[in-house]
């Protein structure tokens, strides 16, 4: 059975109560671009063994996000409990096209300080695993005092034959400036097998606004598997130097965005380790990133993305 380890952030959600956001009750639940990634990943691929490398607290909203992992049989076992710090929390605010903004208060989260938890007991673990998967929010939670002892995780997990996965998910905010985030970014490609950018992350970061850019840029770090994203234009695939693109079906009932990026990542990563050919694995994540997104909230009712993705595998 696959072991795939997942290591980020999950926070405290807020959102309006009412779809049209007269309201000024708001909805809480929990989410974060690491753990969305790992939800849609166990929910598609439910055989494989799927675990969140995080921090929470051990304050009441800890032991929920807990439950709420259990309950999407997310393992635990690297989930570490600061008995200081809490879960970071942040809240969305939607436009008329579905496109989300956010406020965030994560100073003291609990998931900036993870390496603290992360000792040679627990490397050993994680090496026996076949992919590890971190993001650019992932690089930017943790403190930068602690970036050398994770690039160092990476490279001992790399030796070990665990498969890394980067996401360059970019959010200004999070860094000191343009510069620092470039570094590691770049780092990051440099050690990783396979990564998933979005044309948007960098415009942002490095000024590039096509997809033949930023497969320009990649080709230096010698990646076996770059999938670049650039919403409805499409994707492009690059595998063993192989270059494919890769049409998308419009989506025209858009009411959130959240975790579009983070469900297509889940599904195609679940679907590569599972054995899919590349045109399987992004047409059934495209498919579930524009059934994401036509629901509320990071993380879409079970039962309804269950439905509908058992139909999608039937017809692989």
């Amino acid at each position: 059975m696959k072991n795939i380890y997942l290591f980020g952030e999950c926070m405290i959600e807020l959102m309006p109560a009412a779809q049209d956001q007269s309201s000024t009750l708001m909805k809480q639940s929990f989410a974060g671009d690491v753990f969305n990634t790992a939800v849609y990943l166990k929910r598609t691929f439910a055989d494989m063994n799927v675990h969140l490398v995080t921090a929470v607290g051990q304050d009441p909203f800890s032991l929920d996000m807990l439950q709420y992992f259990e309950n999407e049989n997310i393992g635990c076992d690297f989930v570490f409990k600061s008995t200081t710090k809490i879960p970071g929390l942040y809240s969305i605010q939607l436009d008329e096209q579905g496109e989300r903004s956010f406020t965030y208060w994560r100073e003291n989260s609990a998931a900036r300080q993870v390496m603290q938890h992360i000792d040679d007991e627990v490397i050993s673990q994680l090496a026996k695993g076949d992919m590890f998967f971190f993001s650019g929010i992932s690089l930017a939670v943790i403190e930068p005092s602690a970036r050398a002892a994770f690039w160092l995780l990476i490279d001992q997990l790399k030796a070990a034959g665990v498969q890394i996965v980067f996401d360059p998910n970019y959010r200004p905010r999070m860094w000191s400036g343009a510069k620092e985030a470039q570094d590691q970014f770049e780092l990051a490609l440099q050690k990783s097998d396979l990564s998933l950018p979005g044309v948007d992350d960098f415009q942002q970061l490095f000024g590039m606004t096509t997809v033949e850019e930023v497969n320009q840029y990649c080709q230096q770090f010698g990646l076996t598997e770059l999938i670049i994203k650039n919403g409805e234009q499409g994707i492009l695939v690059v595998v063993d130097g192989e270059t494919s693109q890769f049409a998308i079906s419009p989506v025209e009932n858009v009411v959130d965005t959240t975790s579009a990026g983070d469900s297509f990542n889940g599904v195609y990563l679940g679907a590569r380790i599972e054995g899919y050919s590349v045109n399987d694995s992004i047409s059934l994540a495209s498919k579930a990133a524009g059934f994401v997104i036509q629901h509320r909230g990071a993380i879409a009712p079970a039962d309804e993305f269950n439905r509908f993705i058992k139909t999608q595998l039937e017809l692989v």
